[in-house]
């Protein structure tokens, strides 16, 4: 028997060749195309920037061409801003000693002197008093920064025809300040009036320049804007949680105390043959 010769294989040692090689390829395509990548057109690119921004700033203008002025939120005006421009307007009665401006962080304060404004014992403001109050509208009413008013009186008892006590009196001029307010064009809903009466005193009532430092209506524009919660009512209920009532409604029937069954005997054979009649077949059942 011819025996076949086996048949030599030879060991290639050069196969990581191929490897590397598509190794090598792969690399540099990815180079190829990080290149391609970083150079932009940048004629094309602000062709396109100036097309998209031409297109988003012509749509807001409509948008703000199409909203209504009362839709428009009013901003909320630094206290410095507010302050110069207070200082520039009231320079003739800050000068007299008739309006004094105070500031801190939190708000700017006008201390406005009831004696040059008011007359004794009324409520009712002098001509000075409208003119001061409208150059102090048209300072902050564009604004939407709240506004407090506070009416003080010193310590001598007052009862005349309009008011009984201090207490109404110092509400009274406050009251006032705010609707002149109001009315040169701030919005009522940022404004808040108070009466302190004698009861919070900057000078000592015992002298007359001290009570007449008391007699005062205090101005004040806070930082932030006026918090104003919604107030519902709290027993009504929204006309879509409203239940239907029907046209014909049905009359509601007692039906009373539901009535007792009678219970039913059933018949028990026993073991000694006998019967037993009973509601519970069980139970004798049981006890045979």
């Amino acid at each position: 028997m011819i025996r076949r010769q086996p048949i030599e294989t030879k060991i290639n040692h050069e196969r990581w060749l191929v490897s590397y090689a598509d190794f090598i390829t792969l690399l540099f395509a990815f180079f190829v195309v990080m290149y391609s990548v970083s150079q932009v057109n940048e004629t094309k690119y602000r062709t396109l920037s100036e097309t998209l921004g031409n297109a988003f700033s012509s749509s807001a203008k409509k948008t703000n061409k199409n909203r209504s002025p009362d839709t428009t939120e009013a901003e909320v005006a630094p206290l410095k801003q507010i302050e110069q421009q207070l200082e520039q307007a009231l320079s003739g009665v800050l000068a007299t000693g008739e309006v004094t401006l105070n500031g801190n962080q939190n708000w700017v304060e006008i201390v406005i002197d009831a004696n040059s404004f008011f007359s004794s014992g009324q409520a009712t403001p002098s001509d000075e008093a409208r003119t001061v109050l409208n150059k102090v509208a048209d300072i902050i009413s564009p604004f939407d920064n709240a506004v407090a008013v506070g009416g003080h009186t010193d310590d001598t008892p007052i009862n005349n025809a309009q008011f009984k006590n201090n207490w109404e009196l110092s509400s009274a001029r406050a009251v006032t300040v705010v609707n002149l307010l109001a009315f040169a064009g701030v919005s009522p809903e940022r404004m808040s009036a108070v009466g302190y009466g004698e009861y919070r005193p900057i000078a000592d009532n015992q002298t007359p320049e001290g009570r007449s430092a008391n007699r005062r209506v205090v101005l004040r524009v806070a930082r932030d804007r006026a918090d104003i919660p919604k107030v519902i009512a709290p027993n009504a209920i929204p006309q879509s949680e409203t239940p239907a009532t029907p046209a014909n409604p049905e009359p509601v029937v007692n039906p009373g105390p539901a009535e007792e069954q009678p219970e039913t005997v059933e018949p028990v054979r026993l073991k000694n043959g006998g019967l037993l009649f009973t509601s519970d077949p069980d139970r004798a059942r049981n006890n045979r």
